[in-house]
């Protein structure tokens, strides 16, 4: 075995490998996996008379959209996912009870099912008042008790309920439907309103039925269908095939939806089949798609693409329940060893993909990426990085490496790149040997959460921009999808206190110290950061995906129409 004190440059290069076996797999499967920015939110807000119709003057009525996209969900519980393989299908069969505007990329709050607010004085207590008369899709009317049903199980989910957006609302005291149709949420001490407002309005944060959810003790994992208030109802569901929605005859907001029906036919993102299916004009939009059907797009008449930000980190966590893995040595010397420039250019042309760190790297809360380039594991030459990592290894006794790790790989182009060229980072710099274990989505996940692993390669979501958010998720002791089980105490300290800082300057500090924490004692490996290419007919009309942040707000489809006869 190697000493691996004595530094000697990897036998990997960035051009052999990328013109290695593992890029030659890279058109041959798909990937996966959000918060769209809110302006200010009003205190007080009057939308008695709101009605949502389609950005465009004249939209047409009628029509079936074919939408590309993943259905092979890995359950059916959309609180409790973490993956657009749900929402993706799921979500035009739902409401909010307020929700992102499409029409300006989810920028704005606007009413759903609440049609007013008013938010206290003190920022404690927020009160929404519901439309009458919403249905359904079985017939039944929503009242405040349905909204009070969906956010207490949000909020604070049952025992072996696990949401990963419950983080959110850590500061709710108690959900009361003060009458019919008014629900009334506490907060135990004051919040950005944008922050609590934004929340609510995530698109996962969908209204459901008590009744569902007391029929199905509280957990809809294995409810293929249950009755929502949404645009669209199921008709037909073929696994891995399609999944045929139409129009709801009885949607509250009178005119929508434009469509007769959607039909979301199953292809993997980035996959060659995905960029066939919209090329050859067999489907009418795709999302997540590669980078090169997105350049034959752009330079074929009559199409249109965009790219935009995703809410999603791309990583491999680390068990902290399993030794050595426990140490915070071996931990950052693993985090060194990844040569990130390589990463993003061994899935180039797969999936758009970028560097960073612990933070959203594009978000005015990260380091500047011209700084990042320059530290330890970011930068160009992984040469000094690799020397402090072997010394690292050596410290914590394992200067001859680490045998027989049982890496679990997501079954998804990307990560199936990923983790070869991981591997062999891993083997070639430290002499820790990997054995790749590829499962699919619904196996991955029910790993990951139990701690069945000793790596583990896939990628999770966040609903916020703002750190207060994924840190509590992601990082945090209990947080719903620290998948690695990090627990350092200095960072579970200064966590509240980056959630409670009003102060701009000083809420950044502490971020700052958050982040060189986490430098030191990764609570993941960061692989990348994900871009999204989506790719329509110029008659697909109604829908603006310039400026989203993520795919999980604005996808109801409500108010998309088809400009052709």
């Amino acid at each position: 075995m190697s000493d691996l004190h004595n530094f000697t440059p990897p036998r990997w290069s960035r051009r052999a490998f990328l013109s290695g076996s593992a890029a030659a797999i890279a058109g041959g499967y798909g990937f996966a996996p959000g918060f769209g920015r809110a302006d200010q939110v009003p205190d007080k807000f009057d939308g008695s008379a709101f009605k949502l119709s389609a950005p465009e003057p004249n939209p047409r009525s009628g029509g079936i959209l074919r939408m590309g996209i993943p259905n092979r969900v890995p359950h059916f519980d959309l609180h409790q996912s973490g993956t657009f393989f749900n929402l993706g299908t799921m979500a035009c069969m739902f409401d909010n009870l307020i929700r992102h505007d499409p029409r300006d990329s989810g920028k704005t709050i606007i009413p759903d099912l609440a049609h007013s607010w008013e938010i206290g004085k003190d920022a404690k207590t927020y009160t929404f008042s519901l439309r009458k008369g919403v249905q359904f899709h079985d017939g039944a009317e929503l009242t405040a008790e349905d909204v009070k049903a969906t956010f207490d199980r949000i909020a604070k989910p049952p025992s072996g309920i696990s949401i990963p957006r419950s983080i959110l609302f850590a500061a709710v005291s108690e959900i009361n439907a003060r009458d019919k149709y008014t629900v009334e949420i506490k907060l135990s001490e004051p919040r950005p309103t944008s922050f609590i407002m934004a929340a609510i309005a995530s698109g996962w944060n969908v209204i459901v039925r008590k009744k569902t959810l007391e029929d199905n003790n509280y957990n809809l994992r294995k409810a293929e269908i249950y009755p929502g208030t949404g645009p669209f109802r199921s008709v037909r569901r073929v696994e891995n095939q399609i999944w045929v929605m139409e129009k709801n005859p009885n949607y509250w907001n009178t005119g929508l939806p434009y469509l007769d029906g959607i039909e979301f036919y199953h292809v993997l993102p980035f996959s060659p089949e995905m960029g066939s299916a919209i090329l050859s004009g067999r489907v009418d939009y795709v999302r997540v798609t590669d980078p090169v059907t997105a350049r034959k797009a752009a330079a074929t008449p009559g199409m249109t693409t965009t790219s935009y930000h995703q809410s999603v980190i791309q990583a491999t966590w680390v068990n902290n329940k399993r030794k050595p893995l426990d140490d915070p040595r071996v931990r950052r010397a693993m985090h060194l060893a990844l040569d990130r420039p390589v990463l993003v250019d061994v899935v180039k042309d797969v999936a758009p993909m970028m560097v960073g760190g612990f933070l959203y790297p594009f978000s005015e809360f990260a380091t500047p990426k011209e700084e990042l380039g320059r530290r330890l594991g970011y930068q160009s030459d992984p040469a000094a990085a690799i020397k402090e990592a072997r010394a690292l290894m050596a410290a914590a006794g394992h200067g001859d490496g680490i045998k027989g790790l049982d890496y679990m790989v997501r079954e998804i182009a990307t990560f199936k790149l990923w983790s070869q060229a991981i591997q062999a980072m891993l083997r070639e710099t430290l002499n820790i040997e990997c054995n790749l274990r590829t499962v699919v989505d619904s196996v991955w996940f029910d790993d990951a959460k139990n701690g069945n692993f000793d790596l583990a390669i896939g990628a999770i979501v966040s609903t916020l921009l703002d750190p207060s958010d994924y840190f509590n998720a992601w990082y945090g002791k209990d947080g719903p999808q620290n998948y690695s089980f990090w627990d350092n105490k200095e960072f579970q300290a200064l966590s509240p206190q980056i959630d409670r800082e009003v102060d701009a300057e000083k809420r950044q500090d502490l971020i700052r110290q958050a982040e060189a924490i986490m430098e030191q004692d990764p609570p993941l490996l960061p692989v990348s950061w994900e871009k999204i290419n989506d790719v329509w007919y110029n008659y697909v009309k109604g829908h603006n995906p310039y400026e989203y942040f993520g795919i999980y707000d604005v996808v109801r489809l409500d108010t998309v129409w088809l400009d052709k006869a």
